[in-house]
Formats: structure tokens, C-alpha cells, sequence
């Protein structure tokens, strides 16, 4: 898990991103279409089209950190918003992270059954 601080809040930027994007392109996209400082000390969360793959920006105060998570089977649910940012919790970013959806809470993957 990410060591976040307490206090910190967590943005998921809604609608698609393009993966290919590095930390720089992505700090410019909460810039300017999210209309935030990246450089604050919140978190961003943005998913790619396929839904598998979420990176995370973050400035720590020290540098701006770039996190990355893919999930082997599942995707991550998103709000449906075509443009902004919905606010979460820390606990709900964990429980993502986890593969768990935030607004019908179960994994959104089925485990394989042994046989």
C-alpha cells in the first residue's frame, strides 16, 4: 500500500486516460482538465480503457511519485462521469487497490475453483 498520510485526499479522475502517459503528462492532466495542483499532496487516480490498469500520481512534498497497479483477472469499476474528479477515502482507494468495486461492494473477479 501506498504510505499515505493521514489528511490526504484521494481523486479519481473520471472517464479514460491513455496508459501511455508518465507522471509529467499526467500532472498536466490534473492541471489543466482537472483544474488542481498536482504539486498539493493529494492523490490522483486515473484507468485506463480496458479498466485493468490504474496509475496513481502523488507529490509527497519531495517529489512526484508515479504508482501503477494491474489486475491478473477483474477490472476496476469507475464512476461514469464523462469529465472531473469524484473525491474517495484512503480506506476506498485500499479496497480498490484490492479489487474490490466502491459502489457494490464485492470483487469484481471470481476466484477459479480447484477441480
Amino acid at each position: 500500500m501506498i504510505p499515505v498520510p493521514s489528511g490526504v485526499r484521494v481523486w479519481l479522475a473520471v472517464g479514460r486516460t491513455d496508459m501511455r502517459k508518465g507522471v509529467n503528462s499526467l500532472a498536466l492532466q490534473v492541471q489543466e482538465a482537472l483544474g488542481r495542483d498536482p504539486h498539493a499532496g493529494d492523490l490522483y487516480v486515473f484507468r485506463g480503457a480496458r479498466g485493468n490498469l490504474i496509475k496513481i500520481i502523488w507529490h509527497d512534498g519531495i517529489g512526484m511519485s508515479l504508482y501503477a497497479k494491474r489486475l491478473e483477472h477483474g477490472r476496476f469499476v469507475w464512476p461514469s462521469p464523462a469529465d472531473g474528479s469524484v473525491p474517495i477515502s484512503v480506506a476506498q482507494l485500499a479496497d480498490m487497490l484490492d479489487g474490490i468495486d466502491l459502489w457494490n461492494p464485492r470483487h469484481t473477479f471470481r476466484p477459479q475453483r480447484a477441480g
